[in-house]
């Protein structure tokens, strides 16, 4: 991704510069190498706006969308306002990222380890007597429930134990290689789950359990396709680390 900058400088009609901005973000929006775009205004010094785009890549930027059918449209609404720009260029994200704390993670949010810790035992005494899954964990070690506490621990923003204690993902990893779980299994296990939440009572607001039951699905989906014969996954990668209703940037 490449994060364009652009910075205005308009001692007129700023409300016309935001309308015709308005207006050009409808071919922001159609644009496929357009990611997200957002226009903001100084509160200090008013006639100065920062208009930030993230495009796929700069090469999409210049020759892709420049170069496309969107463009004409987009620059007849803003070409009133082209001398008004006192910077324009693009940036590349560096590894200096992350949430600030006005905002909860999910593991805050859903009680913490104690909780999570409940969540799983609950859950693996529903596993273990239900006939779909309950052979996948005959052999199950006693402490199980309590390191899938931690794993979860950690994708939702709490301590990194289970990468510095349990081997983080390759270890994960490993508890699935060759088990050749199948779709309905998968599809247990994350009902199973969802029951044990609502038995020990993790939070139920639409905003959580939408988060939750998306990292459910991705999370059990990756565990299904890794846990085929003849499946090769990478055997190195991060727990990911999971938000608010946003899929982490998690490559194999």
């Amino acid at each position: 991704m490449t994060v364009e900058y652009i910075r205005y400088r308009i001692p007129g009609d700023t409300a016309a510069f935001e309308q015709a901005y308005a207006r050009a973000a409808r071919f922001l929006a159609q644009a496929p190498q357009c990611a997200d775009y957002e226009l903001s205004r100084c509160a200090d010094q008013p006639d100065t706006y920062i208009l930030r785009i993230t495009w796929t890549s700069a090469d999409d930027h210049l020759k892709g969308f420049r170069g496309g059918d969107l463009f004409p449209g987009f620059l007849a609404e803003i070409r009133p306002y082209v001398e008004a720009i006192e910077e324009m260029r693009h940036y590349e994200p560096t590894a200096v990222a992350g949430p600030g704390g006005s905002v909860p993670s999910m593991y805050e949010w859903a009680g913490g380890t104690e909780a999570l810790e409940r969540l799983t035992e609950r859950f693996y005494q529903l596993v273990v007597v239900d006939e779909l899954v309950g052979p996948l964990f005959a052999h199950m070690d006693p402490g199980h429930p309590r390191h899938v506490a931690m794993w979860l621990a950690e994708v939702f923003g709490g301590p990194s134990r289970y990468t510095d204690e349990r081997g983080g993902y390759p270890a994960m990893l490993g508890h699935h290689l060759g088990k050749a779980i199948t779709e309905p299994q998968r599809r247990r296990w994350v009902s199973l789950l969802l029951d044990a939440a609502d038995e020990v009572g993790l939070p139920d607001d639409p905003e959580f359990r939408a988060a939750f039951v998306g990292y459910l699905e991705w999370g059990t989906r990756l565990a299904l396709a890794n846990s085929q014969p003849g499946a090769n996954p990478p055997r190195q990668a991060p727990v990911p680390h999971w938000g608010w209703g946003v899929a982490p940037p998690y490559r194999g």
